[in-house]
């Protein structure tokens, strides 16, 4: 995918990661419409990249995550693509864990991320690129977090079963299974501390890897 010109909405630019992504699209020319929870980040990051216009959601209203993706289609005149970067994680043992948590992860990192994508089914043209941050928890379900690994493996198997509906169509389906980061995302866990972890990535490191994986997404025609 040729980034220059492309017309991007990135869910998720107030995080760390989708910041820093929000950044490099912009200076690779990309046209951004930024969506995210905590509206003083979200001015900070529509301001790094142009005034790009910005929108902010909550997870839990899945309908208003589809009507930002033709808010965002609107505002760009077309979509070509959309990456979604957002999350949270929880921790703790499977029998701890309650059910309100248990939703709430579930909700944002499989429900809300889904919801962007299935509206940008009937948005996102061939050669376009439909995507989403996973993880390495997806291939290997840690102790402790039973129920944030179960909701990004729901996503990945949504992902997996999209991209092979939409190969024919021309549009690429991504699951971008980023390692451990050092973005503190597990400082702001929404339940439980985080068992030590080694030394992760940077931010810097993993918004190359969402670059990269856009960048060599298979255009129109590529099986």
């Amino acid at each position: 995918m040729d980034l220059d010109g492309a017309r991007v909405l990135l869910p998720g630019a107030t995080g760390a990661i989708g910041g820093a992504l929000a950044e490099r699209l912009h200076g690779r020319g990309a046209r951004l419409a930024l969506a995210g929870r905590d509206p003083a980040a979200l001015a900070r990051a529509t301001a790094a990249c142009g005034s790009a216009p910005g929108r902010r959601f909550d997870a839990y209203d899945l309908d208003g995550c589809a009507r930002t993706v033709d808010w965002a289609a609107e505002r760009l005149g077309g979509l070509d693509a959309v990456v979604v970067c957002v999350g949270v994680a929880g921790f703790g043992p499977a029998g701890e864990v309650g059910d309100a948590v248990a939703e709430h992860l579930f909700t944002v990192n499989a429900l809300a991320p889904i919801a962007f994508l299935r509206a940008g089914l009937a948005v996102v043209p061939p050669g376009g690129v439909l995507a989403a941050v996973t993880g390495v928890v997806v291939d290997a379900a840690p102790a402790g977090m039973a129920d944030y690994a179960a909701a990004k493996a729901a996503l990945a198997a949504w992902l997996a079963a999209v991209g092979k509906e939409r190969r024919r169509a021309g549009v690429a389906v991504l699951d971008v299974r980023l390692p451990h980061t050092e973005s503190g995302f597990a400082d702001r866990a929404v339940a439980g501390t985080a068992p030590a972890l080694p030394p992760g990535r940077s931010v810097a490191e993993a918004a190359d890897t969402l670059v990269e994986a856009l960048t060599t997404a298979p255009g129109p025609g590529h099986a």
